[in-house]
Formats: C-alpha cells, sequence, structure tokens
C-alpha cells in the first residue's frame, strides 16, 4: 500500500483516479487549493481519505499526482513543490489551450511535462502519464480501454508509476524520457476530435504486438 495525494483531485480525472486507488488499497489525500472543497470530495470517496490544500496533502507522501488543467499546472506546481519532498510527482497535464481543444498546440518548450520539469526543479523525481484516460470511463470502475504511457528520465520512478498504473487495472507502459511526453499530450487533442467526429463515448489508445511485461528501460 502506497501513500498518495491527489492534487486537484476534485476535478474529474482525479476523483475518477483518487476512486481507483482507492479500490486497489492505497491511502490516498484529496488536495484542492480550497481545503472545504477538499474535504467534502473526500467525504465522497468514503471514510479514511484525507483531505486539505495541496501543499498539505503532498508532504511525506509516495506519489503525488497532479491532475489539473493547463491553465493552473504552474500555480499548483509551485504550491507544492516545496512539499513533495522524496515523493514521486506524476503529472497528468495536457497543454489544452481552449477554445481549440481538438488542435494539438504544444508549449515552446515541447511539452507540459518539460515545463512541470523546469517549474519543480532538477531534484524532483518528476513522471507524465494518465493523459489518455478518459476520466468518466475509469470512474466507471468497469475497465478502460486504453495504455498508460509513462514517462521520466528517471527509470525507478518511471517503473514504480508503471506498477501503479498496472495495480489499478490499467496497462502501464513505459515510453521513454520525459520529452516523448510530447506524444501522449498531443494524442489527447486527436483523441477528442475521435470523440466528437465518431460519437465516441471516451475513445482510448491502444499498443499492439508488445509482450506481458513490458521492459521498463
Amino acid at each position: 500500500m502506497a501513500k498518495i495525494a491527489v492534487v486537484g483531485g476534485t476535478g474529474d480525472l482525479g476523483s475518477a483516479i483518487a476512486r481507483t486507488l482507492i479500490k486497489a488499497g492505497h491511502q490516498v489525500s484529496i488536495g484542492s487549493r480550497r481545503a472545504e472543497s477538499a474535504a467534502q470530495h473526500a467525504a465522497e470517496l468514503g471514510p479514511g481519505v484525507g483531505h486539505g490544500v495541496n501543499a498539505e496533502v503532498a508532504r511525506g507522501c509516495d506519489f503525488v499526482i497532479v491532475t489539473v488543467p493547463y491553465s493552473a499546472q504552474a500555480g499548483t506546481l509551485a504550491d507544492i513543490k516545496d512539499s513533495v519532498g522524496d515523493a514521486i510527482v506524476v503529472d497528468t497535464t495536457v497543454p489544452l489551450v481552449p477554445p481549440k481543444v481538438m488542435r494539438v498546440q504544444l508549449p515552446a518548450a515541447g511539452c507540459a511535462a518539460l515545463e512541470a520539469r523546469e517549474l519543480l526543479g532538477e531534484g524532483v523525481r518528476l513522471v507524465s502519464a494518465f493523459h489518455n484516460v478518459a476520466a468518466h470511463k475509469l470512474a466507471e470502475g468497469h475497465g478502460v480501454d486504453c495504455d498508460v504511457l509513462v514517462f521520466s528520465d528517471d527509470v525507478e520512478a518511471r517503473a514504480a508509476v508503471v506498477e501503479l498504473a498496472c495495480g489499478m487495472g490499467l496497462r502501464g507502459l513505459a515510453a521513454g524520457s520525459l520529452a516523448n511526453s510530447a506524444a501522449a499530450e498531443a494524442l489527447t487533442s486527436i483523441l477528442i476530435f475521435f470523440n466528437k467526429t465518431y460519437k465516441a463515448d471516451g475513445a482510448g489508445v491502444r499498443f499492439t504486438g508488445l509482450t506481458t511485461a513490458p521492459a521498463v528501460a
């Protein structure tokens, strides 16, 4: 069992990830900018779920999962930067820029994950993952037909998040360096386009021809 903070855990993706982690037996805390909002959502998830403002719940964790919109990424990471310590920080941020969310719009740094590294500093164990998972599908708890691509320059941290995703009933796949996160971040806009064009209820991405136990290097 891991101790995990879900920062931005009051949103759709954060709530779905938190619910799935609780079901998998982990100790979960919900973080928000407002303590009362975190408390309300934690109560909805069940007894024993921690809650507090983002910086507070991020302390002393094994994993800190950041699930906020791109517009809130910089401020949220600034809030938790001094609290995460040795935790593995998992950033799920996708650089969607409304209203053109079906158009790939990667930032000048290359991707949101590389911007996160600049904001957090080199000493933080940063991983990027969970970009392409439909939140409502994950929340339903019936299985999600989508691979979870996991990116990091820290091989051990990347492997830990692959294992975490697999323990959630998903297929986590090591997908290389943090810079490679640009591919998954860009795919999100394409999946949104698919959902609209093909009337899909949460399109996902699956990779074929892989072994059942993917390498983590």
